[in-house]
């Protein structure tokens, strides 16, 4: 198994429940593909560098995981379709 660093902009725009699930999510789409992934780093609101979708902040999320080397490619489809992700970085450690 290869180590992996996830960070994510959840939507500012989501509920703090709602973000909850999709945080939760993610961290099962690793676990469920026989991965390992640490806890969440919830980094809270932070400004952009640029506006994406005319909003200037989002909620960053890192997360640390091992995982084989398809996985990364499972959770970028993934994390393309989903909801209230504004964008996703996936960076093999």
């Amino acid at each position: 198994m290869k180590a992996y660093e996830l960070l994510y902009i959840v939507d500012t725009g989501v509920t703090d429940e709602k973000r909850e699930e999709l945080i939760a999510k993610v961290k099962s789409l690793v676990e469920n593909n026989k991965g390992e992934a640490e806890e969440p780093e919830k980094w809270g609101v932070r400004k952009y560098a640029y506006p994406i979708n005319y909003k200037n902040e989002g909620y960053y999320v890192l997360m640390n995981f091992k995982a084989d080397v398809n996985v990364p490619k499972v959770l970028d489809a993934q994390l393309r379709i989903t909801d209230g992700i504004v964008r996703h970085m996936i960076v093999s450690k």
